[in-house]
């Protein structure tokens, strides 16, 4: 690997993820492999956090399908400090609600102590900590994805990081040597270790003394810069044992890399840019191993603005599965790691067609896909989905869904789809219900997005009364459905000629459409709109019969 942004070993992958898994398996690892994400349980999980299990998840179930053991870690470092109030919180149904909504004055009182040591601001679960660690589960969980997790708080008070810390604090000269490569603070003075004050909760940075013997240090609990802001320490001298206190995060990272064993994990540009440098020289020079295979992912940015729990601009993945199938979730983390993307909610028919492409290039059902893309959905598509069926699944399109959710009828729903050829006569039950699924996803996606299809159906006729021009346009375009079944093409274009026939403004027309079928002045294109509707259902509303 030449650099962080290269990953394998050279041989050409259609798939990011076997060469990871190449570059794994050349290193001879031990089983179980491990394979581990991590993130500071700081506010609500979004779709960029996940970005630490998908990438795993992929590279841990290639490795799978060449026959190895792996276990999938994700790593929530619990013991960090709150540093700042994030503006956004979420309860575990998901409601995500500001700081207005919650005792933010508790919070703001605990500043500086660790998240498993404040108070959950939702009263749920046993930290704040445990809370957002319980969330991210959750999602994971939701999309199908086995994962481990694991505290720090847990591996200090254990014992697990014990072995790690003792190694640092003993070779501190060493330690400090090596961070001072990469930052410029360190000084004759520095030891690598927040010891938790007793008194009031905080971690301190000032170490003024070391008890290898007792595994203990001595403290003062003093001011600590957190950005830009100050943390005030109470003054408090005391002493606490390695496991009330931890390490700096530039040593935490690679003591979990050795406790836990290690042997790939995907992070972000941001550390690639700042804590891997120093991580791996520290692995080498001060823990005397070899660091794990790293794999550098680009960021996700949400409708073009970078995702931020601090700053509140987020989507949850509970708020994504309201829109998409977890198939298509799946999907979107196969796409090139180092490429950044942007999850446009706006655009996000788009995405749901590059998966059904996707699908099909699979299933062989499409003529025009080149080797590597059938390559990548051969590798790919069976870790996407639960189970890959013999046939291709029965798929909706998407904004035709959407066209469905205009209506809560489904009966109505079922010969829309039938009609415009998108379900099959002969469908099993399980497939009908599987297909009509995607309905209430794209259902919801117009409601967020208050788009062209946010409309409803009006059921039942409408009281309305158009002039004579009006109504015998109505009545010709009622006769020519009942004559020609058209496509929505046909259809669309007709509605312009029967208009112009009947000596009727084209836009007074399609107000018509618009006020018998939606009871609006303004809707779709009404010829996709009603071409795959029931036919007798839409010529009996033409001509107004109830």
């Amino acid at each position: 690997m030449s650099d962080l942004y290269d990953i394998g070993t050279g041989r050409q992958r259609a798939f990011w993820a076997d060469a990871v898994a190449d570059e794994i398996e050349a290193r001879d690892p031990e089983e179980p492999i491990i394979v581990k994400g991590g993130v500071s349980p700081s506010g609500v999980p979004h779709l960029g956090h996940f970005n630490e299990i998908m990438r795993g998840y992929f590279v841990a179930e290639a490795l799978r399908e060449r026959g190895h053991e792996v276990r999938q870690v994700f790593t929530t470092d619990d013991k960090d400090r709150l540093r700042k109030l994030p503006r956004k919180l979420a309860d575990l149904e998901w409601n995500v609600v500001g700081l207005g909504e919650v005792d933010a004055g508790a919070l703001g009182r605990n500043l500086g102590k660790p998240y498993t040591d404040i108070p959950d601001p939702f009263g749920c679960c046993d930290s704040y900590g445990a809370h957002f660690t319980e969330l991210l589960s959750r999602s994971a969980e939701a999309v199908g994805v086995p994962i481990d997790v694991v505290s720090n708080t847990d591996l200090y008070e254990s014992g697990e990081f014990d072995d790690a810390v003792r190694h640092v604090l003993e070779h501190r000269d060493r330690a400090r040597e090596v961070l001072g490569e990469f930052q410029d603070k360190v000084d004759d003075s520095y030891v690598p270790f927040f010891a938790q004050c007793s008194e009031c909760g905080n971690l301190t940075e000032t170490i003024t003394g070391i008890d290898l013997e007792a595994e203990t240090v001595d403290y003062v609990c003093e001011d600590v810069q957190a950005g830009d802001d100050t943390i005030e320490g109470c003054g408090h001298e005391g002493t606490a044992t390695f496991r009330e206190g931890k390490l700096p995060w530039r040593f935490e990272w690679p003591a979990q890399w050795l406790t836990l064993g290690v042997d790939f994990e995907p992070f972000g540009k941001d550390h690639a840019e700042g804590s891997w440098p120093s991580g791996e020289t520290v692995a080498r020079e001060v823990f005397e191993f070899e660091p794990p295979v790293p794999m550098v992912y680009e960021w996700f940015t949400l409708n073009g603005d970078a995702l931020s729990s601090s700053a509140g601009n987020i989507i949850t993945v509970e708020e994504v599965l309201e829109l998409l199938e977890v198939p298509v979730l799946r999907y979107f983390f196969t796409k090139n790691p180092k490429k950044q993307r942007d999850f446009n909610v706006d655009n996000i028919d788009r995405l749901v067609e590059e998966f059904d492409r996707f699908e099909r290039v699979y299933y062989g059902t499409t003529d025009d896909a080149d080797e590597d893309e059938r390559e990548r959905a051969d590798r790919a598509y069976p870790m996407v989905v639960d189970e890959v069926g013999e046939t291709p699944p029965v798929r909706i399109p998407y904004t035709f869904a959407a066209v469905l959710g205009m209506t809560d009828n489904r009966d109505l729903r079922v010969q829309m789809a039938r009609r415009s050829g998108h379900l099959p006569a002969d469908a099993t039950d399980a497939e009908l219900e599987a297909a009509l699924a995607r309905v209430e996803k794209a259902r919801a996606w117009a409601e967020r997005t208050d788009n062209e299809f946010n409309y409803r159906l009006a059921e039942d006729l409408p009281e309305v009364e158009f002039d004579g021009g009006v109504g015998a346009a109505l009545d010709d375009l009622a006769d020519f459905i009942e004559a020609e079944s058209p496509d929505a093409d046909s259809l669309q274009g007709e509605i312009y000629e029967t208009a112009k026939r009947n000596d009727v403004a084209v836009g007074d027309f399609f107000e018509a459409g618009y006020r018998l079928f939606l009871d609006e002045s303004q809707g779709p294109r009404l010829g996709p709109f009603l071409a795959p509707m029931d036919e007798e259902f839409v010529t009996r509303r033409l001509r107004r019969e109830a």
